[in-house]
């Protein structure tokens, strides 16, 4: 068996609002694959890289899957940034699928099997307002949820042409409203997770994590940017809260310093840029060494759900998969087979490879613009704030 083709699919889901970038391997025995790419933004320079890689790739054998992503990897000198790793992420994920196709078995059992019955998950309870968002916290804890996940506030009111304002010592009050709200709407019961999604500086992280100690977090999300991760050693030393960053490295050496000097509790593996299932499972066993579990990043779709579910079944360092809306709730006309789910928990459908399904024509009806771009920051003085 060889790899015949690769192709990208780059589409809307139903809403219109949320863009999709699955990438289909083939084999000549007609055996197929998907994988799913980390950022949908790059699209264009992604799909370069996918053709670039594909002439590694075609006319290889898939299930050879560690001499492929070595050669992803390193074949052109420079190891691989952001744009190659999502290429190579997407391309990997589906030779898993591929391998457990063609031997008969779900992709979690080729990882080491099951250690759990089923993984739990968060939601997104991402909404435009303090109210808005106590709201979607008190629906999906009454869906059965045992998990919610919430923006630090911004002010949507100040606005204008160049993007929203977001003050980042403004936004710590906020925040405390904000979980206070929160707790009284859902009880103690629920645990809490606040994404900062890289907008603070040291100092005002440091500010933030403070105010939230009373709050019992399950964990801090992003409270820093991500290109020196030896600023979280700075962050630990000063605050006790539990922190989970890594969603923007791609490799196992962007983990590599806060796993060793253990300044982060939760390892956010983003599976569709950081390698892969290859590169996801060195990852997260290099955590377990150090006794951090692991949360992997899934703002995606179905074929990045169910990666990250079979990598958590598989993997005993585990403490939430996140899962931005129910698997089976959205987007069936074109996957029309996902994740099982029921009350917070996803489990593998019990079938060769990852279990989801591909409709490619309905896919092709809503295709999306390879480049765009996320909603804008701006501080009040007119610099640029991260998203």
């Amino acid at each position: 068996m060889k790899i015949a083709a690769i192709e990208p699919f780059v589409f809307y889901d139903e809403s219109r609002s949320r863009k999709f970038f699955i990438v289909k391997v083939e084999t000549d025995d007609g055996i197929v694959g998907l994988g799913e790419v980390g950022i949908g933004h790059w699209a264009g320079a992604i799909c370069q890289a996918l053709e670039h890689l594909g002439e590694l790739c075609i006319g290889a054998d898939p299930l050879a899957t560690e001499r492929l992503w070595q050669r992803m990897f390193r074949a052109s000198f420079f190891p691989a940034d952001r744009v190659y790793t999502c290429a190579l992420s997407a391309i990997d994920i589906a030779l898993w699928d591929i391998k457990g196709k063609a031997l008969n078995l779900p992709v979690y059992r080729l990882l080491g099997g099951p250690v759990r019955d089923r993984v739990v998950c968060y939601p997104h309870n991402r909404a435009s307002s303090i109210e808005a968002t106590v709201a979607s916290c008190r629906e999906t804890s009454e869906q059965g949820w045992k998990f919610a996940r919430f923006d630090v506030p911004i002010d949507m009111t100040e606005a204008n042409e160049d993007g929203v304002v977001f003050e980042p010592r403004e936004s710590i009050p906020r925040a405390v409203e904000l979980l206070t709200k929160i707790r009284d709407a859902v009880g103690e019961q629920i645990n809490l997770c606040i994404d900062v999604h890289t907008r603070l500086d040291t100092a005002n992280a440091v500010a933030l994590c403070k105010a939230l100690e009373p709050f019992n977090m399950f964990f801090i999300e992003d409270p820093l940017r991500s290109e020196n991760p030896g600023s979280y050693q700075t962050l630990r030393q000063q605050v006790s809260v539990p922190i989970a960053a890594g969603e923007q490295w791609s490799s196992k050496w962007g983990f590599r310093e806060v796993i060793e000097n253990e300044t982060i509790n939760f390892a956010r593996i983003d599976l569709c840029i950081a390698g892969g299932l290859t590169e996801a499972r060195k990852i997260t066993h290099a955590c377990e060494t150090h006794f951090i579990d692991i949360v992997p990043h899934n703002p995606l779709g179905p074929v990045s759900a169910a990666a990250g579910v079979a990598l958590c079944m598989a993997s005993t360092n585990v403490g939430v998969q996140e899962m931005p809306r129910a698997p089976g709730s959205y987007a069936q006309d074109i996957f029309p087979k996902q994740l099982h789910f029921e009350d917070g928990y996803a489990w593998p459908r019990e079938e060769p490879g990852l279990g989801v399904d591909f409709n490619e024509a309905e896919a092709r009806k809503i295709a999306a613009p390879l480049n765009s771009w996320p909603p804008q920051l701006q501080r009040r003085d007119g610099a640029f704030n991260n998203w």
